[in-house]
């Protein structure tokens, strides 16, 4: 029943989160603000829940903690990325074809969605608040938090610096974490969820939450994630196409040894 009662509560928060940074964003002209709320959302949901929890205290600490420290990075290093920026061009696109009203399809096919997937994904942090302690999968799944975490921040700020350089516009980062992978972030984001997973996996409605961190991959790997980027990339860096053949899209791997098409007969 407390499972029940903080999920309901967590639903709650993220829509009313979700309804007030749509009013920051109209107030900014910036629909992709959106984006910063992401992680700060998950930390929202996850210390709601807390005082909600029943189970052992330990493990509910640690499991907030890490969602908050999750969060909260992402929605920095989001910010941090694109406040300097113009508008996200996938906003933009949304509202040349809106018509006279995009504020209200964007806050309904986005703004709610976001708010909905939100609070899905959310789902093992607010099960792992009723757990019974951390046993060997809980250990697993610190180990498989702490590569994610260290994928995703690696690889945001390897990135962040490749771009810093004015040398490298135009080119494609194939090195560090880019050379194994063409997404470290997004792996590592889905090894985050998927380490939530094996926490909360203490108590059988924890483990029921598996579908949570497979929603959170799919989206990541094959929804709005990976395809929706590697197609604009396609189209601005000359090189990509190579880097796609000879490097994983998703999973770290050594890189395949191929030929560019330019040279070959």
């Amino acid at each position: 029943m407390n499972l029940l009662i903080s999920a309901a509560v967590a639903l709650g928060i993220a829509l009313v989160a979700v309804c007030a940074t749509f009013a920051i964003a109209l107030a900014r002209r910036r629909y992709d603000t959106i984006d910063t709320f992401w992680g700060l959302g998950f930390a929202l949901v996850a210390l709601v829940a807390f005082p909600y929890g029943t189970g052992d205290l330990p493990l509910r600490l640690v499991v907030t903690g890490l969602t908050v420290v999750w969060g909260v990075r992402l929605a920095v290093h989001l910010h941090l990325r694109n406040h300097k920026l113009p508008e996200d061009p996938r906003y933009v696109r949304m509202v040349e074809r809106a018509g006279d009203r995009p504020g209200a399809r964007i806050f309904v096919r986005v703004y709610l969605v976001q708010a909905l997937v939100l609070w899905f994904v959310s789902l093992p942090v607010l099960a792992a608040q009723h757990g019974t302690g951390i046993g060997v999968l809980g250990w697993l799944g610190l180990a498989v938090w702490l590569v994610g975490f260290g994928f995703e921040t690696i690889g945001d700020e390897q990135l962040r610096r490749f771009k810093a350089d004015p040398a490298n516009r135009g080119r494609v980062l194939d090195t560090g974490l880019w050379r194994y992978t063409r997404h470290p972030n997004y792996f590592g984001d889905a090894c985050v969820w998927w380490g939530f997973y094996l926490l909360a996996c203490s108590t059988w409605p924890g483990a029921a939450t598996v579908l949570s961190p497979l929603v959170m991959t799919f989206t990541l790997a094959k929804g709005t994630g990976k395809p929706l980027l590697e197609k604009g990339l396609h189209r601005t860096r000359p090189g990509y196409a190579y880097y796609v053949e000879r490097t994983s899209g998703f999973f770290p791997l050594p890189p395949r040894r191929t030929t560019p098409r330019s040279a070959r007969r």
